[in-house]
C-alpha cells in the first residue's frame, strides 16, 4: 500500500480494483509463501504455516550457533571481558527491538516508513528475534493474515457500496427540476 493511496493493493489491478479482462472487484494482496490461498485456507495452507514456523525455527537455531562460534572468535582473540559482554547486550538488545518491530508489522502497517527504514541495519543484527517472531505467528496465521483480511474486507465493502449506489436503471431516475 502507498503513501498516497490508503486502499490496499491489488494483483494486477487498480486500487479499486478494476482489471482488464477479469472480475470487477478488489483482489487480495499476496502473502510471501502463501500467495492469496489465506483469503479461504486452500491449497495446503495449514501445511505451509507449520513448514515455515518449523523452517524459521531452524534457521534460528542455526544462526545462534553461527553467532557462538563468533563468540567463540572474540573469546580465542582475547578481546577481554567488557567486549565479550558487549557483543552479548547488543545482540541481546536488537534480537528484542527486532522481534517486537517484526510483530508489530503483522498487525499494522508502519506510521512514519523512513523511521522503519533507519530500523532496518537494527534488524538485520537482531535476525533471530525477526526469525522467532515469524515463526510464533505461523502458529496462529499466516505472518500478516490478520492485517491483509481487514484492508481486504474494507475494500470490499467500499466496492459494494461504490457498487450498490450505481445499481438501477439510470434512465428511469427522476430528473431534477430547475429553479423558476
Amino acid at each position: 500500500m502507498s503513501d498516497d493511496e490508503q486502499t490496499p493493493r491489488t494483483a494486477g489491478g487498480t486500487a479499486d480494483g478494476k482489471t482488464a479482462g477479469s472480475a470487477a472487484g478488489p483482489r487480495p494482496e499476496e502473502i510471501r509463501f502463501f500467495g492469496t490461498t489465506w483469503v479461504d485456507h486452500s491449497g495446503h495452507y495449514a501445511l505451509r504455516r507449520a513448514g515455515l514456523a518449523a523452517g524459521a525455527l531452524a534457521a534460528a537455531v542455526a544462526a545462534c550457533f553461527v553467532l557462538r562460534f563468533a563468540f567463540q572468535g572474540l573469546q580465542i582473540a582475547e578481546t577481554g571481558g567488557l567486549v565479550n559482554g558487549l557483543v552479548i547486550v547488543m545482540f541481546a538488545v536488537c534480537s528484542a527491538i527486532a522481534c517486537r518491530k517484526t510483530w508489530e508489522g503483522f498487525q499494522r502497517r508502519p506510521d512514519d516508513p523512513a523511521r522503519e527504514d533507519s530500523l532496518r541495519s537494527l534488524k538485520a543484527i537482531g535476525f533471530i528475534g525477526s526469525l522467532l517472531a515469524y515463526a510464533a505467528r505461523c502458529l496462529t496465521e499466516a505472518p500478516g493474515e490478520k492485517l491483509h483480511r481487514a484492508e481486504y474486507e474494507a475494500a470490499l465493502a467500499r466496492y459494494e457500496k461504490r457498487r450498490g449506489s450505481r445499481t438501477g436503471n439510470p434512465a428511469a431516475r427522476r430528473k431534477p427540476k430547475r429553479g423558476k
